[in-house]
């Protein structure tokens, strides 16, 4: 079962710990869209989200929560009150928090430039900018970056 991206995007904002003091931008809120799509299609070969992931100037992107949080610019996002946030099964949930445990540490710029070393982003970019990241090279990449 896959979930609205704006809920995962909710979840990714809303599990973000400000305190440690790195924000979640829209910059970086698309890299971690990128990075949770991509384990989540390595670890059970099925999308977290069904939305497309294009090779942008700036790395992957989810063009329709771009859209949606673009008036935040590259300041903090933040949620209203009646925010949907994706309820996860347990398994779900754990590499949710793996990923961003491994992930969410970085900013936006450091983020961008990791994408930018991937084969999906470069493959794609490379060949047709703002082309979508397909599910197979996604899971073609993505599986060579689990650990066991």
């Amino acid at each position: 079962m896959s979930y609205p991206v704006l809920n995962i995007a909710n979840k990714i904002i809303a599990s973000n710990d400000a305190s440690q003091g790195e924000i979640i931008s829209n910059l970086k809120l698309q890299k971690l869209l990128y990075y949770m799509q991509g384990f989540f299609i390595a670890v059970f070969d099925r999308k977290l989200f069904e939305n497309e992931i294009e090779a942008w100037q700036y790395g992957p992107v989810v063009r329709e929560m771009y859209e949606h949080f673009r008036t935040f610019g590259s300041g903090a996002i933040t949620l209203t009150e009646d925010a949907e946030i994706a309820s996860l099964t347990d398994e779900e949930h754990q590499l949710f928090k793996d990923v961003m445990d491994e992930y969410g540490q970085f900013s936006a710029i450091k983020l961008m430039n990791m994408t930018h070393e991937e084969l999906p982003w470069k493959k794609v970019f490379n060949h047709t900018p703002q082309g979508e990241i397909s599910y197979d090279l996604l899971k073609e990449y993505f599986k060579t970056q689990i650990v066991e």
